[in-house]
């Protein structure tokens, strides 16, 4: 287990490190050292091989984006606060910035942070765990319905772009210009695996693909017009369908062991 601990030698925070990291769980503790956070107040794991430190504040995107990659966290627990009701009389703005902007900002950060991590129960990840283990690729109706496809970490960087230079008030759409029906994705799909796995016992994995009956209200096609993000900001996403296809197949082939994980939960269920 692997926790980013923000406000880690605050009151609270450092008692939650004090009892993390004797337990064997790995821990950065993030903590910008204002008047209320001590490092004594963890000197006592200091020196433990599962701790580490990173003086940063939590406002800083970059520096928490960066601190996410690095550390891969399993778990967030955020208590980086000003607490102080005193002190919130005397001085808001310090309050408003980090409990409020500060928290918005590690939000940010994790939700960037997990989103290849998508729960496999839409259509690629789930297409390729089923596909990987020689079940059915169940397609909705005739596999028509058309989606606009991003990598992830396009989506990322357009996210970042407009929080960077994005106009206030102003609406972003981000897309790809990557429209693709789901039974072409799914064909994709298989023969990108027929190459990467070729003595898997399914090749060809296109023949595991089955129809089922059409949910209701399935929305038959997803439009983005990102001209404007494209136009003001500059934003192009950098990876082609096909390429971030095939990084999206060797990421779940990877991790086998998280997705059996969330496969023994038994909440797989649909597509998008």
């Amino acid at each position: 287990m692997r926790i980013l601990v923000t406000g880690g030698c605050g009151f609270i925070g450092s008692a939650l490190v004090r009892r993390l990291v004797p337990d064997g769980v790995e821990v950065l503790n993030i903590d910008c050292l204002t008047y209320a956070g001590r490092p004594e107040n963890v000197e006592d794991v200091a020196a433990a091989a599962n701790y580490r430190f990173l003086q940063a504040d939590i406002c800083d995107m970059p520096a928490m984006v960066a601190a996410f990659a690095a550390f891969r966290p399993d778990a967030v627990m955020h208590l980086a606060a000003e607490s102080h009701v005193d002190r919130s009389i005397d001085g808001p703005s310090a309050f408003i910035r980090t409990n409020v902007t500060g928290t918005g900002v590690l939000l940010e950060a994790a939700l960037g942070y997990w989103r290849p991590f998508q729960f496999p129960e839409k259509l690629i990840p789930l297409m390729i765990l089923n596909a990987l283990d020689g079940r059915p690729l169940p397609v909705y109706g005739k596999g028509d319905n058309v989606r606009d496809w991003i990598h992830v970490d396009d989506h990322v960087t357009a996210l970042l772009a407009v929080l960077a230079h994005g106009r206030t008030g102003e609406t972003y759409l981000v897309g790809a210009r990557g429209e693709q029906q789901n039974l072409d994705v799914v064909r994709h799909l298989c023969a990108r695996l027929d190459a990467l796995v070729p003595d898997s016992p399914h090749v060809p994995h296109i023949g595991l693909v089955t129809r089922v009956r059409d949910r209701p209200g399935h929305d038959q096609r997803y439009a983005i017009d990102p001209s404007r993000i494209e136009r003001e900001i500059g934003w192009k996403p950098q990876m082609t369908f096909d390429a971030g296809l095939e990084d999206t197949i060797r990421w779940y082939m990877d991790r086998r062991d998280w997705l059996a994980r969330v496969h023994d939960r038994g909440r797989l269920g649909g597509q998008s």
